[in-house]
């Protein structure tokens, strides 16, 4: 549709839109239309602009397919009268949307239409078109205005109408309209929008397994499961479906779904990792969603609020302040000129040692040049002269990485010196140098050597310790290799090379009694009970317990060979499966040994490196040379019974120890110390010491603080407590560290060394928590002889007395008191 005769869009005032609601009836060929009056017209218009209303009624009559050029026009030549214009606008608006009451219906009395013919002739406005439809036979006539003629559709054709064919007839349109089948809103619709039958959301399926319904739907009502035949007739409904490789299965709703070719389409170019949508391009243009440019107009066209046109009140109270302020002379107009002098006297003051409120730098005169040596002499001594094959690799070699800039010469007289060549520009760059080069006062703090040294007690106050050699114990052939004092103090062990083991009173240093082996013996250890008085012997491949009866009372002795022969009468050995894998034999000795005191011996397949006792007295751990978790052996001297704890261990062991308090067991390796819960059975924690090799290790009484020493001349203390890195490393030695042993009674603890040298200290322990150990170095004894780069290879504390007992490579003991 078109509007002529209309020179410009006129607005709608006031006054008109203030008018009672009307409505007027539009005769529009033989029917009639109902025109909705302004009011009704602006509340279905409210976001239209008064202006533009008639130009958005063309366009839209443009968008419904009615053509302007076809004669489809209203003609308006009164642009004064504003009511006909709004009959104008209505029936613009009842053409285009089709709204229309339920009383108005098309009307084919011909009076109605005369009469209506008639009011629109006198209002000047002239329709044109006329259409006429007959929907009674669902024959329907066309009658454009122009030379078209009438056609009947039907069939296929009636499907095909749109509303261009009915003319202004709306009410033929819409009944039109209510015969069209409706539209299934199925699985295969293109309505994105559409909510699902099940409506569980993303509640897992399976949740509701038990139970006949499988979901809700949107009115809250139960989604019964449907009826599901067996494994055999899936097949058989699969053989005879053309379509079951086009069938998905939807878990929700539990029914299968055949995809259309867009959706097979779809996964096929998702599974070839493409775009799902085949119409998406993605190199278009970039399109320019915001510009640089300012809009001209509002966003909207809301009214100012009424706080824009008020006064501030927190402005009002802001210029107060500023008032008052100016009104008490804390505020000026203008600020007081600067009285101070353009010129003054710098140095006025300077003499009078006033301060003058300037910071004054202190002068920092020019380092000085280095004096000239006999290199730059006129006459320098040969020495200093070059050859002729360091002048050529002077002049080789780059300018700024030669040592000197200048090669010496000789010169008979200082009256044959020529000028020197190079002495402007090294003026040059000395002025650069003292321009350039920024210069820093520094001062230099003098400090004692006394002062950085640690306050340690003075060693006379942490008396007593052994300081002096009291005796000497000789008969020995070869280099002791191991000394053990028992639990009374009264007696002393050592083994030795030349395969013997003697026993000392330790006051008078006499030898009571000897045992001759005939092999190495590598390690001598007493038993730590005080109710027995047993010792075992490391040698070669076997322990040898014994018991010396000439030494302990009658009732030590009892108390052993109970403990000792309990063994042979018992049945632990053949009850115990695993004892036919280790290779370990209880063997009763012969006459001959039962004569000197030998009461069992344990054979074992490698050689025997260590024995130590369990505080107990009834088990007993060794370290034999074989690789393995078998290295490692406890054994029940009651029960005549060996365990191998371990079945597989990391590193080549190096010792073995029993912790003096806690179950626990010490395994020490090449390069840490493994700590065990023989309860638990759980490793406990490892130790860190940092070395290359360990030697020997030793627990404080109390069971807190281990020391460590190492063949890399490193001694480390560790606080178990406290971590598992050492919490002090002492390193004084000069050689590889043999031996670390704590005193059982004193504060004090020993280091013996391959540089034939024991280091004593004082390691003091305290109950609080929060208080370090104290450790402060007491006494370096020396003594013993270094044979083939051996030294002291054992020392230890005697049990009451500060005594201290080594023994080294010399074949001798000695005892430091």
């Amino acid at each position: 549709m078109a509007v002529k005769g209309r020179g410009n869009q006129r607005k709608r005032t006031a006054a008109t839109r203030d008018q009672p609601a009307e409505k007027t009836e539009q005769v529009v060929g033989a029917g009639k239309i109902d025109v909705p009056s302004d009011a009704e017209d602006d509340s279905q218009s409210d976001n239209t602009e008064e202006g533009d209303f008639d130009t958005m009624l063309q366009e839209m009559a443009d968008d419904q397919g009615f053509d302007s050029d076809g004669g489809d026009e209203f003609v308006d030549d009164d642009e004064e009268d504003v009511a006909q214009d709004n009959e104008v606008d209505s029936i613009h608006s009842s053409d285009v949307d089709g709204d229309s009451s339920d009383e108005d219906s098309v009307d084919a009395d011909s009076e109605d239409a005369d009469s209506d013919d008639e009011s629109d002739d006198e209002s000047g406005g002239v329709l044109e078109r006329t259409a006429s439809i007959t929907t009674n036979d669902q024959d329907t006539a066309v009658d454009s205005g122009d030379d078209h003629d009438s056609s009947v559709l039907d069939g296929e054709a009636m499907d095909k109408l749109t509303i261009r064919d009915f003319g202004k007839d709306l009410e033929s349109w819409k009944e039109y309209r209510k015969t069209l089948p409706q539209i299934d809103p199925g699985y295969a619709s293109d309505s994105s929008t559409e909510e699902p039958s099940n409506t569980i959301g993303d509640v897992p399926i399976e949740w509701y397994a038990d139970y006949p319904h499988i979901g809700y739907d949107i009115d809250g009502k139960r989604v019964m499961r449907p009826a599901t035949g067996d494994e055999l007739d899936k097949f058989l409904a699969n053989m005879d479906d053309p379509d079951v490789f086009r069938t998905a299965r939807d878990e929700v709703n539990q029914q299968d779904v055949k995809l259309s070719e867009e959706e097979i389409d779809i996964i096929r170019r998702i599974q070839g990792g493409g775009i799902p949508d085949a119409d998406f391009n993605p190199y278009e243009d970039t399109v320019e969603w915001f510009t640089s440019q300012t809009m001209q107009m509002p966003l909207n066209a809301a009214p100012p609020s009424k706080m824009s046109f008020l006064p501030s009140k927190w402005e009002h109270k802001r210029v107060m302040k500023i008032v008052r302020a100016i009104r008490q002379g804390r505020i000026t107009r203008t600020a007081p000129k600067d009285n101070e002098p353009k010129y003054f006297d710098l140095w006025a003051n300077a003499g009078q040692g006033e301060d003058t409120g300037r910071a004054r730098r202190q002068r920092l005169t020019a380092p000085r040049m280095a004096l000239p040596t006999h290199a730059e002499s006129y006459h320098p001594p040969a020495e200093y002269l070059p050859t002729d094959a360091e002048r050529e690799e002077w002049l080789a070699t780059d300018p700024d990485d030669r040592k000197r800039n200048f090669l010496p010469q000789d010169f008979s007289s200082l009256r044959t010196v020529p000028g020197y060549d190079r002495f402007m520009q090294e003026r040059f760059q000395r002025c650069l140098d003292l321009y350039l080069a920024p210069r820093v006062l520094k001062k230099t703090s003098h400090l004692n050597a006394e002062e950085l040294t640690p306050k340690l007690p003075d060693p006379r106050d942490l008396r007593p310790f052994p300081a002096a050699e009291a005796l000497v114990y000789e008969g020995h052939t070869g280099c002791v290799r191991t000394i053990s004092v028992d639990p009374t103090g009264l007696w002393l062990l050592s083994g030795s090379n030349d395969g013997t083991v003697r026993l000392w009173e330790i006051v008078t240093g006499r030898c009571a009694q000897i045992w001759n082996f005939k092999e190495i013996v590598h390690k001598v250890e007493w038993c730590p009970s005080l109710d027995m008085c047993v010792f075992a012997v490391a040698v070669a491949s076997r322990v040898v317990v014994i018991i010396p009866a000439d030494l302990c009372d009658s009732q030590k002795r009892l108390v052993s060979e109970e403990l000792v022969r309990a063994g042979f009468g018992s049945t632990a050995n053949d009850e115990d499966e695993d004892d036919d894998a280790l290779p370990v034999s209880w063997d009763t000795p012969t006459s001959a040994e039962q004569a000197s005191g030998v009461q069992v011996s344990i054979a074992m397949r490698a050689t025997v490196m260590a024995v130590t006792w369990h505080r107990r007295g009834d088990y007993m751990a060794t370290l034999t040379k074989e690789e393995g978790g078998g290295s490692v052996l406890v054994h029940q001297l009651s029960k005549h019974k060996s365990q191998r704890p371990f079945r597989k261990l990391k590193g080549s062991v190096q010792g073995v120890k029993f912790h003096p308090t806690k179950p626990w067991f010490l395994i020490t390796t090449q390069r840490n110390v493994r700590i065990y819960n023989l309860v638990q059975q759980e490793l406990v924690k490892t130790l860190q010491p940092g070395v290359k090799w360990i030697s020997s290790v030793d627990v404080h009484p109390q069971g807190d603080n281990i020391i460590v020493g190492s063949y890399d001349k490193k001694l480390s203390w560790f606080d178990l407590d406290l971590s598992v890195k050492p919490y002090r490393s002492i390193r004084y030695h000069k050689q590889a560290i043999r031996q670390v042993q704590f005193s059982r009674k004193f504060p004090l603890f020993a280091t013996a060394s391959d540089d034939g040298s024991i280091q004593i200290y004082h390691g003091k322990v305290y109950d609080d928590l929060n208080q370090n150990p104290l450790i402060v170095p007491l006494k370096i004894l020396r003594g013993h002889e270094i044979r083939s780069n051996l030294g002291v290879l054992d020392c230890l504390f005697h049990p009451i007395q500060p005594w201290l007992l080594s023994s080294g490579a010399d074949g001798t003991i000695r005892l430091w008191t």
